[in-house]
């Protein structure tokens, strides 16, 4: 038992029970000390459980008895079956406290019982009472300040409240092209120049929320990619870079199409038609990046273009046909009238040009009216043209009536008898090309079951993927933790050693195993050969008893030999009974003298005389009591 009390000293350490070092076993624990172990696994283990639970024994006999009660009714709430009062805390002995220690180490939750590979030592506890509290103030619901009693100030702080404000951050993993290798400039500017996280936000509140909102963002749209690779990038058959080229250029398709309209000139004002399309094209230009303007092809009508292609030259001629002499007010006004005569008879124009161009697209559609009608007759025209030339030949073969008659029907039996002879080369060449065709179609229809299966497969991997590769990174970081708290480790604790001891142990109950499994079958060997004997032994004295018994009638001396053989078998059967009685009562002893044994070992008297002091002391406490009730 070694070995469990040294895993459960350690155990109990790691929960804050503090153990000192002379305790190398259970049986060395006080009362003191079994309170405090009990308490606090059952901290761990239930923390609303165990924290009204003392971590000491009081002094009054009285209070000590009451917290042993409710620490036996807590351990009973937990889940354990085993026999447990006051007594177990108060007169222990050690394989009850073995037995609960057992219990509550592994009743502890697993990153407590897997806290054997942590240091020990006071800084662990205090960051797990930490831990601890901060759980608990998260378990307390929200009250707002106005709300709040005196009694809520443990647990609710008064601190200043701050309103969920976000500001745009700029992070070196965010601004990095996933498909290119970041620039030197872009580089050296994150490493020089662009400011940490937490002096970016204009206020230092918006620190915490920004970065939420940061990871948010970024959570959703990795999430997003997944859904539509899963659903629609890996049907498309394409990488994911090709993806994403393709749904950017149907993007800026889309944004062009929606665009142009409001490009396109109005009857109203010709002028702004030619802004709309310059601002459309700059509009176009941010959208491709690097396509020059005037390569943007842009729609219009056909004034538009006449427009641009004639007027196109005149700003560049204006300036050089402005005089340099001072214009008057007379002329100014003739020129705006000129002007505004130029732009009545501009728009005149231009409503005479849309009622020309709908007349050309009515005329358009008219003519290809016309044309279609024309081709219908021209058919028309043609079959009945092979109507008369049939009816011609027909007129021409009357006067030889019959012999033109003998010659058709020779050519009709001449075709039949072709149009047989085809028949029968078609079937010959249609056979083949019927299983041909049969076996690529069976041929393509594999071809798309295996499509089917390898696209799932695909997907089936793509999913294994994504959780080995989170499995991954749980693993990546519970190697780091691993390996952190392997360096924390105190020098001294050998892994090599216990794993020695463990192996040692294993072999030891090996053996143990073997030496059972060879008493228990030579102790089945020897009750069978037992068996076998007295079985033996019956049929040879049945036997001998008929053989005897019918001499015996005859003979005086074989009657006696008879007697003597019955009394024989008589003390026999008393004797191996007495054998047998020898046996039990042997066992007996051995079971009586191992609860001799197991009651030494649980401190039997030593309880004993505890109990009396205690009861001593109860009766002092009760008289003192007393006394106070008759002097009050």
């Amino acid at each position: 038992m070694e070995e469990v009390d040294n895993i459960l000293i350690h155990a109990l350490k790691q929960v804050g029970t503090e153990v000192s070092e002379d305790v190398d076993s259970v049986k060395a624990f006080s009362s003191e000390l079994i309170v405090e172990a009990v308490v606090r696994c059952i901290r761990v283990i239930d923390p609303g459980l165990g924290g009204a639970l003392p971590t000491s024994l009081p002094p009054g006999m009285s209070a000590r008895f009451r917290v042993g009660m409710s620490l036996a009714q807590a351990c009973q709430d937990i889940g354990y079956k085993g026999e447990i009062g006051y007594q177990t805390f108060l007169y222990s002995n050690e394989p009850e406290i073995r037995s609960l220690l057992m219990f509550l180490v592994e009743k502890l939750p697993r990153e407590s019982a897997e806290a054997s590979d942590q240091p020990t030592g006071k800084s662990v506890v205090l960051q797990r009472a930490i831990s601890v509290a901060i759980k608990a103030q998260l378990a307390v619901p929200w009250l707002p300040p106005n709300c709040r009693l005196p009694l809520h100030g443990e647990t609710q702080m008064t601190g200043p409240l701050y309103s969920f404000y976000t500001q745009p951050l700029s992070l070196p993993h965010c601004t990095a092209d996933p498909g290119k290798t970041s620039l030197k400039e872009r580089k050296d500017y994150q490493r020089d120049i662009l400011p940490p996280v937490t002096a970016q936000p204009s206020h230092h509140a918006s620190v915490v929320a920004s970065l939420l909102e940061q990871h948010t963002a970024e959570l959703s749209a990795a999430q997003e990619w997944d859904n539509e690779w899963n659903s629609q990038g890996l049907l498309s058959r394409l990488t994911p870079q090709d993806y994403r080229a393709r749904k950017l250029t149907r993007l800026r398709k889309r944004i062009e199409e929606q665009l142009r309209p409001a490009a396109l000139s109005s009857p109203e004002s010709a002028f702004g038609g030619l802004r709309s399309a310059s601002d459309l094209s700059e509009l176009l230009q941010t959208f491709r990046g690097s396509t020059p303007p005037e390569h943007i092809l842009t729609k219009g009508s056909h004034f538009t273009h006449t427009q641009k292609f004639t007027f196109s030259q005149e700003p560049a001629a204006v300036p050089a046909s402005i005089p340099p002499v001072r214009q008057s007010e007379g002329d100014v006004q003739l020129r705006q009238e000129e002007l505004a005569s130029l732009q009545q008879q501009l728009q005149q124009l231009c409503i005479d040009v849309e009622q020309l161009t709908t007349e050309m697209k009515h005329m358009s559609v008219t003519n290809a009216q016309v044309l279609d009608e024309l081709k219908q007759r021209e058919l028309g025209n043609s079959e009945e043209e092979e109507k008369v030339q049939l009816k011609k030949k027909t007129i021409d073969l009357l006067p030889d009536a019959e012999n033109n008659l003998v010659k058709i029907q020779g050519l009709v039996e001449a075709s039949a008898k072709r149009v047989v002879n085809l028949a029968s080369q078609w079937e010959k060449h249609r056979a083949p090309l019927i299983d041909e065709h049969r076996r690529l179609k069976e041929i393509c229809s594999n071809h798309d079951l295996e499509s089917s299966r390898k696209l799932s497969e695909i997907k089936s991997l793509h999913e294994k993927i994504r959780v080995s590769t989170e499995e991954a990174k749980k693993k990546e970081e519970i190697y780091k933790r691993l390996v952190t708290e392997l360096e924390n480790l105190p020098q001294d604790a050998s892994r090599a050693a216990y794993t020695q001891r463990i192996l040692e142990i294993v072999s030891n109950i090996k053996k143990q195993k073997e030496e059972i499994t060879k008493i228990l079958s030579d102790t089945k060997e020897l009750q069978k050969e037992i068996n076998n004997l007295t079985g033996k032994l019956d049929r040879t004295f049945a036997v001998t008893d008929e053989l005897v018994f019918k001499d015996a009638k005859k003979d005086e001396s074989v009657r006696k030999s008879y007697k003597y053989l019955a009394a024989l078998h008589e003390n026999c059967s008393h004797l191996i009974q007495t054998i047998e009685d020898t046996g039990t009562i042997l066992r007996e002893i051995r079971d009586l003298e191992e609860q001799i044994e197991t009651e030494n070992s649980n401190k039997t008297v030593a309880n004993l005389e505890r109990i009396l002091e205690d009861y001593k002391a109860i009766r002092q406490e009760n008289t003192a009591l007393a006394a106070k009730v008759l002097e009050g």
